[in-house]
């Protein structure tokens, strides 16, 4: 099996890996706006070789879209245009705009719409990593749309990367991640200007960042180029999001500025339930 990367960085450059580890590729393909995305690449052995998309989708049996989602939404359609057989697996972080915008297209059914819920706050193919997926969870997004065979092998491909699995439809998955996801970083790119800005009048700062600082605001280090297009199209979930999170912290201020220390007391501790989700 062939499989072409389109976007070689964190997600695909793993996927790359795991699946040469496991021996069941023949060439990985490359393809990236940037020639030094590319060039890395090939350095780092994650790909065989470097193509345009079009050569790409010619060669490809499969072909892993790990770009921003932007782009993937733009160049969906003429990647569907294009193929006959090959399996397309959309791996972008949402997938409401860009599942409508190909709903009608006659080779709907070749793509199949999954996220892997897993990464880090790096960017780029020196950011690739072996084992990534191992026991994270891959969401099948409006999977019924997908031509049986094209679902078969991207299963065959989530077992390999050791994965779980789900299924959502499009806007389920979008609400839900803007929750587990989105608001995580919107929140630590807050938290990063307001020490960054606090550092300007209130020097050495980042000298007393210990482990809890920075396992809190390590997702502030996370590529704009990846993130903005995120927000942009799950935008009106992750504004409901954000407004019941500046509720909470607008409660948690009012409480503290009262002196309120027995509410404040119950607030934590009510947050303490999360441990019962996350162990």
């Amino acid at each position: 099996m062939n499989i072409a990367i389109v976007g070689v960085g964190l997600i695909g450059g793993s996927v790359a890996i795991t699946l040469k580890e496991k021996q069941v590729v023949k060439k990985v393909i490359g393809v990236d706006k940037s020639e030094s995305n590319l060039k890395k690449a090939l350095q780092l052995g994650l790909i065989d070789e470097a193509a345009t998309l079009d050569t790409a989708i010619q060669e490809a049996d499969v072909i892993f879209l790990t770009m921003p989602v932007d782009a993937i939404l733009s160049s969906l359609s003429h990647i569907l245009d294009q193929v006959t057989n090959q399996v397309i697996i959309d791996m972008g972080s949402t997938k409401t705009a860009i599942i409508e915008a190909i709903a009608h297209h006659p080779k709907r059914g070749r793509l199949v719409a999954a996220h892997p819920m897993a990464g880090t706050e790096y960017s780029g193919p020196e950011a690739a990593i072996p084992g990534l997926f191992k026991g994270k969870v891959m969401v099948y997004v409006d999977a019924t749309n997908s031509d049986d065979d094209a679902f078969e092998i991207a299963d065959a491909i989530t077992d390999h990367l050791e994965m779980q699995t789900t299924f959502m439809n499009a806007r389920e998955h979008d609400v839900h991640t803007a929750y587990v996801s989105h608001i995580s970083h919107i929140t630590s790119f807050a938290l990063a200007l307001t020490v960054l800005e606090k550092e300007k009048s209130q020097g050495r700062i980042f000298e007393l960042a210990g482990s809890g600082f920075e396992s809190t605001v390590r997702l502030a280090k996370s590529s704009p180029d990846m993130w903005t297009p995120i927000f942009r199209q799950n935008r009106e979930n992750v504004l409901e999001v954000l407004r019941e999170h500046i509720k909470q912290l607008q409660n948690v201020y009012d409480v503290l500025a009262a002196e309120d220390y027995e509410t404040f007391h119950k607030l934590i501790k009510k947050s303490n339930k999360i441990r019962r989700i996350l162990k």
